[in-house]
């Protein structure tokens, strides 16, 4: 009962947000979105053809998002909406006594803080720094407040988006299927048997570029961000050549 109160919240708000973008002729922009919230976008706005709208998180490989809808008289292609988003870089205060820190170590520190996850985005962990995506009317407050995760002295600053290195960590993994279909890609990306494979798509676990898909016959494209919960991400990179028995080669980059 609860989640289905939650969905219809969500689809009243990106209702509300994409007629207030026309009336208003600015952007609007709702917090971030997980992949369940981003195909409730999807499915939301397919009634709605006229409505222009993009998601950003933060870099390009951010798996949450926030979502801007575009009045008209907006040209996305000329202008790209400035996202109310800010990009934190996190550190020990002394590197010598800091401990390891984990995704689940941040977020648990903002939320003894009383952040609402909406409000934060991805949180790219390196060796011993991290990065925060968070709404921007958050950034200084954090700046300021995060001082210690777990029992490690840490120092937050605001980064600017020309200083924001990340690159993830990817492999590249090759082999060859006798069709395109999704269970068969992530066979190849995952190293599994597609049997064992089918149970995440039917279980609702599957999302290609945040849209959830519940068909092992749905055929990505080259490109496409796939998702799976509790497995991991991967991009698909594409069919090349065949095998001598007719199978098909793909590749695809899975972060690691």
């Amino acid at each position: 009962m609860e989640k289905e109160k939650d969905l219809l919240l969500l689809q009243k708000r990106i209702r509300e947000l994409a007629r207030r973008a026309e009336q208003t002729g600015c952007p609007q922009f709702t917090d971030f979105l997980n992949l369940y919230e981003q195909n409730i976008l999807h499915d939301t706005l397919r009634n709605f053809p006229q409505v222009t709208w993009r998601t950003f998180g933060g870099y390009d490989q951010a798996e949450r998002q926030m979502a801007a809808f575009l009045p008209d008289a907006f040209s996305y292609e000329e202008t790209k909406p400035e996202y109310p988003i800010a990009c934190l870089h996190i550190r020990p205060k002394n590197s010598r006594f800091a401990e390891t820190l984990s995704h689940r170590d941040i977020l648990g520190a903002l939320m003894n803080l009383g952040i609402d996850r909406c409000k934060t985005g991805d949180i790219p962990v390196l060796q011993e720094e991290a990065y925060l995506f968070c709404h921007e009317s958050l950034g200084e407050m954090i700046c300021r407040e995060l001082t210690r995760i777990r029992r490690t002295s840490v120092v937050c600053s605001l980064c600017r988006e020309a200083d924001f290195t990340y690159t993830p960590r990817t492999e590249t993994v090759t082999g060859s299927i006798s069709s395109l279909w999704l269970d068969a890609l992530l066979s190849v990306a995952f190293q599994s048997s597609r049997s064992s494979l089918l149970s995440l798509i039917q279980e609702g676990k599957v999302f290609v570029n945040g849209r959830l898909i519940t068909s092992n016959a749905f055929i990505p494209k080259e490109g496409d961000l796939v998702s799976v919960r509790g497995l991991g991400r991967f991009r698909y990179l594409g069919a090349g050549g065949q095998t001598k028995k007719g199978r098909r080669i793909v590749q695809a980059e899975r972060f690691i």
